[in-house]
């Protein structure tokens, strides 16, 4: 009897795109992540002043600056019209991702080999805020025909399918703020399971309007730190009082092993574990010992077949919340013990703030560009930490160090929870 034992693929980062308020590519993210840049602001600007988004509650936002542009050849200007901001992002940082990794669809791969998996958390808010705002002014002759589609999550992976020529498997996964960290885990089983040669993965998200922010001021979430915006987002410190909402996409192009080498791709990094759990605890608050955190991160950890004293940097959820800071660092004590006083760690939504769905896509974009480059990016305004966190949080200034391993979490409402694992490609 014939034995039909299958080998795991090794999965590789080629490429990836960056958009956030650090800058329209991966190259200006990191040098300003790097250099400690704040990217939270004053909600000003002909973009948040006209009669919709006048009037919010939490004034400060890190938003992606007004002189973005979408490439014309991706979507021209009518076409820019029919579609959600956050589907342009998307767009906008693949193209960067597929360049950066020198992967043409058609010819380094079949369109059937390559597929794509976002994580989109809330989808086309603006456009339906505009919509919904003409329909009760009683223009409903007005309401657009593409309003349906550009509002829906999934319509990003179907404009990349779209406009890249891909014919592999394509959805979106919304799971609150781990949604693009599922979105990852999901892309790197359909390589190692043989499905698809090529995936991209990440996430996109543009949902600072006046009515979301009235949501989530409403929770008590939100910083209300108007007065200096650029201190607003302070991770592990004890003056923290809520995270920033930010904006923006970060996208990696995963591939097997074997067939980046084959074509000589460039490789980034080695996406080597992940882990998922539910805390199944409430709505919004983690769990108090951090239950599903420690879960996620032991099962990556497992699935890397590595020992937690590897780890060399976690960028962790780090949301600038009283209690779930002070719960995640918890967590990384129990799993890391007294390794997790050696290890570093560093929250960079203290710069590009809370990306929601697209949170662990760019996180996990600077987790690739820290193994790469071998620094740790730093956490800023963290001038009074907070005594429940105690741990290496590379405080104000990047570090240099040696690093073969970086953990990225991302814990989302309805307690769910993702860890990924990269290491330093050898």
């Amino acid at each position: 009897m014939s034995s039909n034992t299958s080998i795991k693929q090794r999965v590789v980062v080629t490429g990836v795109g960056a958009l956030s308020s650090l800058g329209h590519n991966a190259e200006e993210f990191w040098t300003n992540l790097v250099a400690g840049k704040p990217g939270v602001k004053a909600l000003e600007g002909e973009r948040f002043q006209n009669e919709l988004k006048f009037d919010f509650p939490c004034k400060i936002a890190s938003f992606v600056s007004e002189d973005f542009q979408i490439d014309t050849e991706l979507l021209d200007e009518k076409e820019q019209r029919r579609f959600d901001t956050f589907t342009h992002f998307a767009l906008h940082s693949t193209q960067e991702a597929l360049r950066n990794a020198k992967l043409e669809v058609g010819s380094s791969y079949s369109a059937e080999e390559v597929g794509c998996i976002l994580g989109i958390g809330m989808g086309g808010f603006p456009y339906l805020e505009d919509e919904h705002y003409k329909f009760v002014q009683g223009s409903r002759a007005r309401t657009s025909p593409f309003m349906i589609p550009a509002i829906i999550p999934n319509m990003a992976t179907g404009m990349i399918g779209i406009k890249f020529g891909i014919k592999g498997i394509n959805y979106s996964i919304s799971s609150a703020c781990a949604s693009s960290g599922h979105a990852l885990e999901a892309g790197y089983l359909q390589i190692t399971s043989g499905n698809q040669k090529a995936m991209i993965v990440g996430g996109a998200e543009a949902v600072l309007t006046k009515f979301t922010n009235a949501g989530f001021a409403s929770m008590k979430a939100l910083s209300k730190r108007d007065v200096d915006p650029s201190q607003a987002s302070c991770p592990f410190s004890s003056d923290r009082d809520g995270f920033v909402m930010g904006e923006g996409a970060g996208i990696l192009v995963l591939e097997s092993l074997e067939s980046a080498q084959k074509r000589g791709a460039p490789i980034l990094a080695e996406l080597v574990g992940h882990g998922s759990s539910c805390d199944a605890f409430h709505i919004t608050a983690p769990h108090e010992e951090g239950r599903g955190a420690v879960q996620s991160m032991t099962k990556a950890l497992q699935n890397a077949n590595i020992k937690a004293e590897e780890i060399d940097y976690i960028n962790a959820h780090g949301t600038s919340t009283p209690l779930g800071d002070k719960i995640e660092t918890r967590a990384i004590k129990t799993v890391f013990k007294d390794h997790a006083y050696k290890l570093n760690v560093s929250s960079t939504k203290s710069m590009v703030g809370h990306l929601l769905g697209a949170a662990a896509g760019l996180e996990s974009v600077a987790c690739v560009l820290a193994l790469k480059n071998q620094t740790v990016p730093p956490t800023i305004n963290l001038n009074n930490p907070d005594p429940e966190c105690d741990l290496n949080y590379t405080p104000n200034k990047a570090e240099k160090r040696k690093l073969k391993y970086a953990l990225n979490n991302a814990f989302g409402f309805g307690g769910t929870n993702s860890s990924i694992i990269f290491k330093t490609f050898e």
